[in-house]
């Protein structure tokens, strides 16, 4: 029955939703289309305060509703008081862990957020393997887990589909399925590191090997929201987002010597929003669009923007994350190797 309530919310349309919602909750839907009904990753989250919280030993015992926001997530704090309501009359059979997706945030930011609007639940900063084993697109992003352990539910929205889901989560079976394997390790890379030859696919649907041998290479992470979604919220970085797509086009329009990338997050961004936002802006370097942000994972980047550079046997040689003098002075020591 309960699972018929939920079948039955899904079905009505978002035609009364305005269309940022509707986008937000297609993208949520559609990435977490091959994770419902399947048993959801066992995996160990640790909270801001210290807190080690293992999800496998939750599977079978209580449903789990875990929700991915931002502080500068505008709908993430409309539906703040909802995730609080939902702490507060969870009972037993519920855990509620909230998310923090880690990007262009820090935890300090996190913790002020959790201050102002008194929140109680546990709260966990990702460092990105959260959002790579729940495919996390966009914030918010609720995951409902049932109590035998299986995903039941992703969605954006904080409304009656959600409670309903919610709510078939606790009914479900208390017999815990089979959890799935934990996202597997994955290699890092930081400053002076050397890094192997990858392939990335571009938006064009060329593939280039990055870094190139014998070429120093930059690539650019960016956000193809930032300087347009952030004005208002967080104008100072609009603003640097602006003025580093502003330097690097100068730079990339002219300078032979490195080959530059452009590495667009895919959280709220698809191939025909990057495809847009390049013509809009005129940008000539290749892009790529890192939808499962692996690429992010891989060298650490939580912030936009970052100038990652590599000198011709593919070291990392710097880390720039201001335009103006940070970057020239940075590219000033690449070349002059």
């Amino acid at each position: 029955m309960h699972r018929l309530l939920l079948c039955c919310l899904l079905l009505l349309g978002l035609a009364a939703a305005p269309a940022w919602a509707q986008s937000g909750q297609q993208r949520a839907e559609a990435a977490g289309k091959s994770l419902v009904g399947q048993p959801a990753p066992r995996v160990t989250v640790k909270t801001i305060d210290g807190k080690t919280i293992d999800l496998a030993s939750l599977y079978g015992k209580q449903a789990v509703y875990l929700k991915f926001w931002a502080t500068w997530c505008v709908p993430c704090r409309e539906q703040m008081p909802h995730l609080k309501k939902t702490y507060e009359e969870a009972g037993p059979d519920l855990a509620v862990i909230a998310i923090s997706v880690g990007f262009d945030e820090t935890i300090e930011d996190v913790r002020k957020y959790r201050d102002e609007m008194g929140l109680k639940m546990p709260l966990v900063f990702d460092d990105g393997s959260l959002g790579e084993a729940f495919h996390l697109r966009v914030t918010p992003q609720h995951v409902v887990i049932g109590r035998d352990g299986r995903i039941l539910y992703v969605g954006h929205e904080a409304n009656a589909r959600l409670d309903a889901a919610l709510q078939a989560a606790r009914g479900s079976s208390g017999v815990a399925a089979a959890g799935a394997a934990a996202p597997k390790q994955e290699a890092h890379y930081d400053t002076g590191d050397r890094v192997p030859a990858f392939d990335a696919a571009m938006l064009d649907g060329k593939h280039l090997s990055l870094p190139e041998a014998g070429k120093p290479t930059a690539l650019v992470f960016l956000s193809p929201w930032c300087e347009s979604y952030l004005a208002t919220s967080r104008p100072e970085l609009s603003r640097s987002c602006r003025a580093m797509r502003e330097q690097v086009g100068a730079l990339s329009a002219h300078d032979t010597k490195l080959r530059w990338v452009g590495v667009a997050s895919g959280l709220w961004a698809a191939h025909d929003e990057l495809v847009k936002y390049r013509d809009e802006h005129r940008i000539g370097m290749p892009l790529t669009l890192d939808d499962s942000g692996a690429l992010f994972r891989r060298f650490r980047v939580t912030h936009v923007p970052t100038v990652l550079l590599f000198d011709a046997q593919g070291r990392i040689t710097a880390r720039v994350e201001q335009a103006g003098a940070p970057l020239d002075q940075a590219l000033k020591t690449l070349t002059a190797r």
